[in-house]
This record gives C-alpha cells, sequence and structure tokens, in this order.
C-alpha cells in the first residue's frame, strides 16, 4: 500500500475514535437560579449522568432563562433545540395535556406526605405518559415548595386580594384561583416578574420562598403571608425523539442518574425554602405573616371551590381519583 493510501486509512481510523469519543451532549435548560433547589438538582444530574456514563453523556446546564424563556422552552424541547426541561407542572395545560393543572388546584394537598402518593404513584406516571403524543417524554418529579402570596399591603384575608393584579403562571386553574379572591390575575414570565413588581405592573405574586428570596423579589415586596395553598412542582422532560435515539445502555444509565437526582431534590426543596425563609425574614425588607387557623380556613374556603369549576377542563374522575389516593374531601373542610 502507498504511503499516501495509508495516511488516508490512518486519518479515518483516528477521527473515528475521535467522534467515538465525542461525548452525547444534552442541554438541559430552565428559568430559575443555580441556587433553587431545582437548580441545584439540575446541576446534580449532570453530575451524576456523567459519572455514571462514564463521560460517555455531557449534560450542559443553562439556568436563569440564558436559552429561553417560559414561553420558549417548550417549543425549543419540541424541535431538538434543547433535550432536556424541567418545567412547573403549570405549562402542560397549554400543550394541551390539562389533566396536568390538577396539581395548581389550591390547598389540593396537604403536605408533602399526601403530594408523594401522586407523584411517585401510579397516578404520577400516567400523567407523565400523556406527555408522548407532544413528542416529549416524562422522567420525573421534583419538587420546588408550597406556594405563599406577597404583595405590598398585609393579606390576612380574601378581601385583601381584591382589586389587586397578581402575576401566576400560564393555567387556567391559576387564572381562577385568583378571581376567586377578588384578584387581578396577570400571567408573566418567571424572568420579568422582579421588574413587574418593582415598576407595579404587577402588585404582588405567588411563589415557593426559595423562588422569592433566590429571584430578590422580597426586595420588591414589603409582605409575605405564609398560605402554603398550593404546591409548585417540575417535570422533568425530554425530547422523546432524541431519547428514544439513545443506545439502551446509556438509557439505562441516565434513568438511574435520574433517579438519584430525583431523591436529591425532593431533599433539598424543604430545606431550602426553610432556609430561604429565614433569609427573607433577615433581610428586613419583608414583614412575614403566619395565618392563623381561622384565616388560613377562610382562604380554604374561598378557594377549594375552584376544584367542582375546573372538573370540565382537567377531568371530573382524575380529580376525584386524586381525591382517594389522598383521603381529601372539600366537605370536611
Amino acid at each position: 500500500m502507498k504511503l499516501h493510501s495509508l495516511i488516508i486509512v490512518a486519518t479515518i481510523l483516528f477521527c473515528g475514535v475521535a467522534f467515538a469519543q465525542q461525548p452525547i451532549i444534552i442541554k438541559f435548560s430552565h428559568v430559575v437560579s443555580v441556587d433553587t433547589p431545582k437548580g441545584k438538582a439540575a446541576d446534580f444530574f449532570a453530575l451524576k449522568a456523567a459519572e455514571m456514563t462514564k463521560g460517555r453523556v455531557k449534560v450542559e446546564v443553562y439556568p436563569n432563562s440564558q436559552l429561553y424563556k417560559d414561553k420558549e422552552e417548550m417549543e425549543a424541547l419540541q424541535i431538538g433545540s434543547v433535550q432536556m426541561l424541567a418545567p412547573s407542572l403549570a405549562k402542560f395545560g397549554p400543550l394541551g395535556v390539562k389533566e396536568f393543572e390538577v396539581f395548581d388546584l389550591p390547598f389540593i394537598f396537604d403536605g408533602y406526605e399526601s403530594l408523594r402518593k401522586i407523584t411517585l404513584g401510579p397516578l404520577g406516571q400516567q400523567l407523565l405518559g400523556k406527555l408522548d403524543k407532544t413528542g416529549i417524554k416524562g422522567l420525573a418529579y421534583w419538587d420546588n415548595g408550597f406556594k405563599s402570596f406577597s404583595a405590598n399591603t398585609p393579606i390576612k384575608s380574601p378581601a385583601d386580594m381584591k382589586g389587586k393584579k397578581f402575576r401566576i403562571q400560564s393555567s387556567k386553574v391559576l387564572e381562577e384561583e385568583i378571581r376567586s379572591l377578588g384578584g387581578l390575575p396577570q400571567v408573566m414570565a418567571f424572568s420579568e416578574v422582579y421588574q413587574a413588581l418593582q415598576t407595579g405592573v404587577v402588585d404582588g405574586t405567588e411563589n415557593p420562598i426559595s423562588n422569592l428570596y433566590t429571584q430578590k423579589m422580597h426586595e420588591v415586596q414589603k409582605h409575605l403571608t405564609l398560605t402554603e395553598h398550593g404546591y409548585l412542582g417540575y417535570a422533568v422532560i425530554v425530547n422523546k425523539k432524541f431519547w428514544d435515539g439513545l443506545p439502551a445502555d446509556i438509557r439505562k444509565q441516565l434513568d438511574d442518574a435520574m433517579e438519584q437526582a430525583t431523591r436529591y431534590a425532593n431533599q433539598i426543596a424543604k430545606v431550602e425554602n426553610d432556609q430561604a425563609l429565614e433569609g427573607v425574614k433577615k433581610s428586613g425588607k419583608t414583614q412575614v405573616y403566619v395565618p392563623t387557623k381561622e384565616e388560613r380556613l377562610a382562604f380554604k374556603m374561598a378557594l377549594v371551590p375552584v376544584h367542582q369549576k375546573m372538573e370540565s377542563r382537567i377531568g371530573k374522575e382524575l380529580i376525584q381519583s386524586v381525591y382517594k389516593e389522598i383521603n381529601f374531601s372539600p366537605s370536611k373542610l
């Protein structure tokens, strides 16, 4: 064989080896700070994915809407511009999978124990399976926490919400929630909320405390009432075509990494929110109010009727299935 031919063969072999060593890139985009439960869990998953695949997969995490804002990221995933997201569960209603809005129903979960019966049970898996038709594969649920109301005026009763503009995620359930309290729901991208609060475009918001604190919203909100009226969690999702195209052994390794990341995410969520609450209190910028049992009941009485109003959208059968699983009854309030 001539020298020229040997060089060509050697070059092809070298390129083949180099190509084979190139890791599979997974772009993981999210809209919150790296210091939030989701931000830390995304980084933890990236670490575990590299470790468990022995470097065959590299997860690149893009926090704080660096790549895409709330309204853009789902389309980016579907067309393959990114491979992984962890959007809040409220994002799936506008995508056509309205059943996910069951998680938005106010006061449906009385803490993490009842929540786990759904997210770690068969109902939660059935819901993730409904995403397949949209070109999305659901992998896991990650906690953020339970939401509380903030504003520049005290909130001690539903009457204190009347006429005020509250930022919400794009969810018909959340729209009905705010209207039931006499407020004015304002759908807005998460990355725009701080400025909107600062400039008075909106009067208040509902957030787990870790979101409020890490986005510095407490600096532009004088009052925070710990209503814990609703849950905010995430579904970790991937582009289904991309996921199905991965080698089976790598998929298994990534599933194992995701399982570890999910345990980590859910363990730190409550801790992070508790620490964030301490940070809000120490800042001195926001007065934190804990409603009495009677005041919280008044919010419940005002908001639980939202469940029935949303039956035609979410599905009465699904809502009743959740009630049964967690032993919830509106009549027992």
